[in-house]
C-alpha cells in the first residue's frame, strides 16, 4: 500500500473517530442532525491537519489554497454523509449510531478522491 494511502486510512479513521465521539456525547441533548454537524466540525481540524501534513505531503500547493480547497471538499463529504445519515436515520429508521458510522465510510470515500486529485494536488511524479 502506498504511503500516502496509508496515511490517508490512519487520519480519516481518528478524523472519524473524533466524529462520532463528538456525535455520540451530543447526539441525546441535541437533534442528531446538529450533532452530526458539530461533529463534522470538531474533525475538520483533525482531517486537514493529518491530510495536509501527513497523507498529502508531497503537495504542490500552498497551505491557503489546500485550506480553501479541503474546505470544499469536507463541506461536500459532509453534505454527504449528512444526506445518507437522514435517509438511513428519518426515513429508513436505522439506529443513529449505525446510520452516522454507514454515512462516515461513504462520505470518506468521496472525499479521499477530491482531497488526492484536487484539494492537494499532487503531480504525477510525486
Amino acid at each position: 500500500m502506498n504511503r500516502s494511502v496509508a496515511w490517508f486510512l490512519i487520519v480519516g479513521a481518528t478524523a472519524a473517530a473524533t466524529h462520532f465521539f463528538v456525535f455520540y456525547m451530543l447526539r441525546h441533548s441535541l437533534l442528531p442532525e446538529i450533532a452530526n454537524a458539530i461533529g463534522f466540525v470538531v474533525a475538520l481540524f483533525v482531517s486537514f491537519g493529518g491530510h495536509r501534513w501527513l497523507s498529502f505531503s508531497n503537495t504542490d500547493t500552498d497551505l491557503l489554497t489546500s485550506l480553501k480547497r479541503f474546505s470544499v471538499t469536507a463541506l461536500t463529504g459532509f453534505a454527504c454523509n449528512e444526506i445518507i445519515f437522514v435517509i438511513l436515520y428519518r426515513w429508513l429508521d436505522m439506529p443513529s449510531l449505525w446510520a452516522l458510522l454507514i454515512a462516515l465510510v461513504i462520505a470518506a470515500a468521496q472525499t479521499y478522491v477530491l482531497s488526492r486529485w484536487w484539494a492537494f494536488r499532487i503531480s504525477l511524479a510525486g
